[in-house]
């Protein structure tokens, strides 16, 4: 027997209850973005690495420790996508797509990162990603965050915390960034290895620590958003405004500050208690020097992704997930030829009720056998075909809910009759 071939670490089957929230979770965020007015686009997985040390920043933990990147045939370094905001900045650029318009998109897919595998967090893991560009004012941002709330009441997800923060301006955070190296110096013995690294590369991914021991220094280190500019405070301030109008309860966390160096005045967090260390269910936040950055014309931009791996865990946990939805009709046939004809009226009622779920029995078998399976289906009526029905051009509609409950009908009846019976 030869070797058996496993998949390869942190990237996993999905199938069973985990397809079934899934595609229950993807059917629920496309019908919310529809509701907002956001097309859908389709971005590569592969992309030239440039592209992300150029955008997620060549000192950030994605770029140096966990993209699968690799030479192609040309010697040309590509890398699996880690996230998607830059391949969608990329095909915008590309496209022609930003040049004094609005576009309102969102995708999904599967995203690469080598981490350590654990709930919630895969080296193959599935994002749904929003974006908008062309918009510059506080009220996108809010309406982002109200179109999050929307998908979340939706699902039926509660116990989900806002954070937001304020990143201000390119310049404010240069500057904050010299207070901050500053003071991190002063204190250099209660630093981890982590934190030494990113002292003077990307000392504010410092104050996202998760190091229990790093506590106390990083709640006493200067806050951003006392060194904000004045258009980021307006800003900020009109964020708030909007989120307090729309009901919208939120937790200004001064240490939010996101992995991604794009990023630049409003950050957000959508964060939950209830996975464990992976408390991050969907983050976001304003990148209006991106565009630019990758060589298009400046652009604010604004957007968010989800973690789907980390959402499903949460629906499964809570039995959110609608069960697998039964067929409404077993087909039951037994009798030379009488498949053949069960096929054809199978296909007719399927043109005729086009909501209809009908289930062959394919492979034969008793007729007691076959009522097993119909009953083991759930479904709620079997249609029951022998050489005599086939003869007579009838069929035996069964309930196999209501004990006794059968009728005879003919074939150029039978789509009529179920639409009667299945309402």
């Amino acid at each position: 027997m030869a070797k058996q071939i496993s998949a390869i670490r942190g990237m996993n089957d999905l199938y069973g209850a985990d397809v079934e929230a899934f595609d229950f979770l993807l059917h629920t965020a496309q019908k919310t973005l529809k509701q907002y007015g956001f097309q859908s686009i389709r971005l590569p997985i592969v992309e030239k690495t440039e592209l992300f040390a150029r955008s997620i920043g060549e000192v950030t933990d994605i770029v140096e420790k966990e993209m699968y990147t690799f030479d192609d045939r040309n010697g040309e370094s590509m890398t699996l996508r880690p996230e998607g905001t830059a391949g969608c900045v990329r095909a915008m650029i590309q496209n022609g797509l930003t040049h004094n318009q609005i576009q309102k998109v969102y995708y999904n897919g599967p995203m690469f990162r080598y981490e350590r595998p654990q709930r919630g967090r895969y080296r193959q893991f599935n994002q749904f990603g929003v974006e908008v560009f062309g918009l510059s004012s506080a009220d996108i941002d809010a309406e982002l965050i109200a179109l999050s709330a929307r998908l979340w009441e939706t699902l039926g997800l509660d116990k989900l915390e806002l954070q937001i923060n304020s990143l201000g301006s390119k310049d404010a955070r240069a500057a904050y960034r010299e207070v901050l190296i500053a003071y991190f110096n002063q204190h250099k013995e209660q630093l981890d290895e982590d934190s030494l690294r990113r002292l003077e590369s990307n000392p504010l991914r410092i104050l996202d620590t998760k190091n229990p021991a790093m506590q106390t220094v990083v709640e006493a280190a200067p806050k951003l958003i006392d060194h904000l500019d004045s258009e980021s405070i307006e800003h900020f301030e009109m964020l708030k405004t909007h989120l307090d109008d729309l009901g919208i309860e939120y937790v200004i966390n001064p240490n939010l500050v996101r992995g991604l160096d794009y990023y630049n005045r409003t950050v957000f967090e959508w964060v939950t208690t209830e996975l464990g260390a992976q408390g991050t269910v969907c983050a976001g936040g304003r990148y209006d020097g991106l565009v630019e950055q990758i060589g298009g014309k400046s652009t604010p931009a604004v957007g968010f992704a989800m973690g789907m791996e980390r959402l499903m865990a949460l629906l499964m946990d809570k039995q959110l997930v609608p069960a697998h939805s039964s067929p409404d009709i077993y087909m039951v046939m037994v009798g030379e030829n009488v498949q053949r004809t069960g096929m054809v009226l199978a296909e007719k009622i399927r043109d005729e009720i086009t909501d209809v779920n009908v289930q062959m029995n394919c492979g034969g078998g008793s007729f007691k056998s076959q009522f097993k399976k119909a009953d083991k289906s759930g479904a709620d009526f079997a249609i029951v075909i022998g050489e005599e029905e086939v003869n007579q051009q009838m069929v035996s509609v069964k309930s196999l809910r209501v004990e006794g409950e059968q009728k005879m009908v003919e074939w150029d009846q039978l789509t009529a009759y179920l639409k009667a019976v299945l309402n």
